[in-house]
């Protein structure tokens, strides 16, 4: 290795090459499985989205198959997996480079930039990996490593500073197989420099670590940014009939667009039995619970980054298919049978309420 190149990224690729992973995306110059890992693990562990990584690849050999894939089956390859933006964008981006760029990714950072769903990172890791482009690939990994071992205190939640660490891992980065040093700086954040507790004592550039050596690992990086959570609480009529489940596909701009949950009653708080009866018959119909079966779930509790959803389900049972068909009319819901709802994408919320209520429909 050349003498010219700094000396932390030299002891960062020699750990690189005797701690890294064996993972699936490592060792191929693919944009396109590149690009695949990469939007998958955005906000997302690796032990999480290498399962995902795996479906996707085994039933999409190219982009231009996972163009012309219908959305719902994307939505369901990719349910449990969260952030649901990311794979609508994934479709447009594969549909656009299918159809625009002949199935051909560009070949360069600032090219990369203007696809759909690729920001500066996903670009710099497609455009270094797959294109031995040298630009450096800046996460949260990343900002840990530099912010600590060169006393970094810029605030990472600020855009304007990401420059600062932008420069600094450029300086370090060799020009021979820029993607091998952008792979080590994050494997070292992800394995070594963790967020709590880093292993400091068994680390390789413990001596020239700044945060080491000033007591500030639990400092740094600075992040200053605020996480407003919202309670929200969600009320589901669960209306069956013969077999049937009656669902609705949201296509609003709120969480989980795209995908199918039930009826949604949502309310300044959790509603009981009786409270949910009183609405329903009131903005629908009381003939509603002329039905045989009525019962309420657990309480159920969903957390996402900004949200906390706590959810409650009322099973009803609906007295023959003509009220059903006026009903989901009336609702905008669409009827499934068991083995339907099985293929179509759902909220990981509706699915684990579906696997705790078993034969759902024998009451």
């Amino acid at each position: 290795m050349s003498e010219n190149i700094h000396p932390i990224a030299i002891i960062l690729i020699a750990w690189y090459n005797q701690n890294k992973r064996d993972l699936p995306w490592r060792g191929t110059k693919n944009p396109f499985r590149i690009w695949l890992s990469e939007i998958i693990l955005q906000q997302t562990r690796v032990e999480q989205g290498l399962p995902y990584y795996d479906a996707f690849v085994s039933r999409f050999e190219n982009i231009k198959q996972l163009a012309r894939a219908p959305e719902d089956e994307i939505l369901r390859l990719w349910q449990g997996l969260g952030y649901y933006s990311r794979a609508k964008n994934l479709h447009l981006c594969a549909k656009y480079v299918a159809t625009e760029l002949n199935g051909v990714f560009p070949g360069t950072y600032r090219e990369l930039l203007k696809l759909r769903g690729i920001g500066s990172y996903t670009a710099a890791a497609i455009a270094s990996i797959a294109f031995d482009e040298r630009v450096p690939t800046i996460d949260g990994n990343v900002f840990r490593v530099l912010s600590r071992i060169f006393g970094i205190k810029n605030d990472i939640s600020q855009s304007k500073y990401r420059v600062v660490f932008f420069d600094q891992a450029l300086s370090m980065m060799p020009g021979i197989s820029p993607s091998v040093f952008n792979q080590a700086m994050m494997e070292f954040g992800a394995l070594q420099c963790i967020p709590r507790k880093p292993d400091c004592p068994n680390c390789p550039v413990v001596e020239m670590c700044y945060a080491f050596s000033n007591r500030e690992q639990d400092l740094l990086p600075v992040n200053n940014k605020k996480l407003k959570i919202r309670k929200r609480y969600f009320n589901y009529p669960v209306f069956f009939y013969e077999n049937r489940i009656l669902m609705k596909k949201r296509n609003n701009s709120d969480i989980w667009k795209g995908l199918y949950d039930f009826h949604l009653i949502e309310f300044e708080h959790q509603m009981n039995l009786e409270s949910l009866i009183e609405k329903l018959n009131k903005e629908i119909s009381p003939s509603v619970f002329q039905s045989s079966f009525i019962n309420q779930s657990k309480d159920y509790q969903h957390i996402l980054t900004h949200q906390r959803i706590h959810a409650r389900f009322f099973k009803i049972g609906l007295k023959d298919s003509t009220f059903a068909k006026e009903l989901a009319s009336k609702l905008n819901l669409i009827s499934f049978s068991k083995t339907e709802i099985e293929k179509i994408p759902k909220p990981r919320l509706i699915e684990k309420y579906l696997i705790d209520e078993g034969n759902f429909l024998i009451c």
